[in-house]
């Protein structure tokens, strides 16, 4: 994490960067020992890759209200010197860990001349294979987004309507169904 002095400085930074990350806190805050920790467990396995920044709210005061941030900790996610995201307060390891990985694989996919894939898992919390995908996509780099499609009706009606199947786990990608965890038809979409 490399620390910035203002906003300035900030954006010389991020020149040229297709993804930062900046994390805004205040030196002593509970809270903010919390996210630092555990952004810090996050990134033990991707350092290198990522461009993390980090400003203390007490002594940076040009930052926070560009953004209108009005709490701390909070950690804000930049896409070619963009803001595209925040997220408030402090998160889980595996969290921090999962926007932290899907930013190396965006990138390594762009250096390979590759268009990353969009993944979704259509799954419920206790359907052994929905978790046993999930992990494998982990295992293999690859970010998702999971619906579980028994908290959201109108997801299970869409991927009925265009499956044609009601069983999990379903994977979406870049708009293909794959029924079920077929290994071989993942790896072929995913072209891993």
């Amino acid at each position: 994490m490399k620390k910035v002095t203002s906003f300035d400085d900030f954006q010389k930074q991020i020149q040229g960067t297709d993804r930062a990350f900046l994390l805004l806190y205040k030196e002593g805050s509970d809270l903010c020992n919390c996210a630092i920790r555990n952004i810090g467990e996050a990134l033990q396995e991707n350092n290198d890759d990522i461009k993390l920044f980090a400003a203390d709210v007490t002594h940076v005061r040009d930052i926070h209200p560009r953004y209108q941030v009005t709490s701390v900790p909070t950690l804000l996610v930049f896409e070619k010197g963009e803001l595209q995201n925040m997220v408030k307060g402090c998160q889980e390891t595996g969290f921090y860990r999962g926007i932290f990985s899907q930013a190396v694989y965006l990138a390594k996919a762009k250096a390979s001349g590759k268009e990353p894939k969009r993944v979704t898992v259509y799954s419920t919390p206790t359907c052994p294979w929905c978790n046993t995908l999930k992990t494998w996509l982990r295992k293999n780099g690859i970010p998702f987004t999971d619906i579980d499609v028994s908290r959201d009706e109108q997801a299970a009606r869409e991927l009925v309507r265009r499956s044609g199947q009601q069983g999990v786990p379903q994977t979406d990608i870049n708009g293909q169904i794959v029924v079920g965890f077929n290994q071989q038809k993942l790896k072929e979409l995913l072209e891993i």
